[in-house]
């Protein structure tokens, strides 16, 4: 299904959230309290601004009475996105966010990635894909990362565990690539990244990647992952202390004009490498 058209589909799913909750007479605020959201997110679903969890879905259906069919066109419209199911709702909020900060301890972030690095990433996931599949995967992965070209793209902000920059994904060549792509960026001041190196030893958020989203009109949120699974997380405390891990982080990496110097040196490693082979 094509952006264009996804995104009338979701216009449908809206505009059919609003007459079903007009008809039951109920407001938006009465429907968020009834499926434990508030009124503005109702406000932002019934206009297509932001998509609903399933969890949601299958609760406006149950408050309304409408037999299934808000979760129904929920898993229609997941189902034919080039997201897996887990991640997809989190594309989404990247779209809306106003600030995205990111720990990432062992691999790239996807927004910062290459296609030759994605590439390689997904291959050693998919070990027996075609090159069909895999390619649609690279070109999902791109088109998130096109939010940092927008002019109204979100405030960036990555810390990087220094192994992510010595495992050799694809090899010398594409990681010398990678890492010079992710020092352009930081140049041209689209992105901020700083750098944890080994000499920080134990620190928080040890071995676990985490995305931290703001936004203008809804609470900030905390996406982490595991093992073929993802956790959209807005309790307020648990956003608190994520933050404050994430500030943790963030004062023990290395200073941005040094996290530049290493990514550079990295990549001229790299590139030496590739020349003596």
């Amino acid at each position: 299904m094509a952006n264009a058209s996804r995104q009338a589909a979701w216009e449908f799913f809206g505009a059919e959230l609003k007459r079903r909750r007009e008809d039951a007479g109920l407001t938006q605020v009465e429907l968020g309290a009834r499926v434990f959201v508030s009124g503005g997110y109702i406000g932002q679903f019934e206009q297509a601004i932001r998509k609903p969890q399933l969890d949601v879905a299958q609760r406006i259906d149950e408050s309304l009475q409408t037999d299934g069919i808000f979760e129904r066109l929920w898993r229609k419209l997941i189902k034919e996105q080039p997201y897996t199911e887990y991640f997809a709702h989190v594309v989404e909020l990247e779209r809306l966010a106003t600030e995205i900060c990111e720990y990432a301890p062992m691999v790239v972030p996807g927004l910062l990635q290459t296609p030759e690095y994605a590439r390689a990433v997904f291959l050693a996931n998919n070990p027996f894909a075609t090159d069909e599949y895999i390619e649609e995967l690279v070109r999902g992965r791109m088109d998130r990362a096109r939010i940092l070209k927008d002019a109204t793209r979100p405030v960036y902000w990555a810390v990087l565990h220094e192994t992510s920059l010595r495992v050799p994904v694809g090899g010398p060549e594409v990681m010398a690539r990678q890492l010079d792509r992710i020092a352009a960026l930081m140049r041209e001041r689209t992105v901020l990244v700083q750098v944890l190196p080994f000499t920080a030893g134990a620190h928080a958020q040890m071995g676990k990647m985490m995305k931290l989203m703001e936004f203008e009109d809804a609470p900030p949120t905390v996406y982490t992952e595991g093992v073929f699974s993802g956790t959209l997380l807005d309790d307020p405390a648990v956003v608190k202390r994520t933050q404050a891990h994430y500030d943790l982080l963030r004062a023990t990496a290395l200073s941005r004009e040094d996290s530049l110097a290493l990514i550079e040196s990295v990549a001229e490693d790299y590139r030496r490498c590739e020349r003596t082979t």
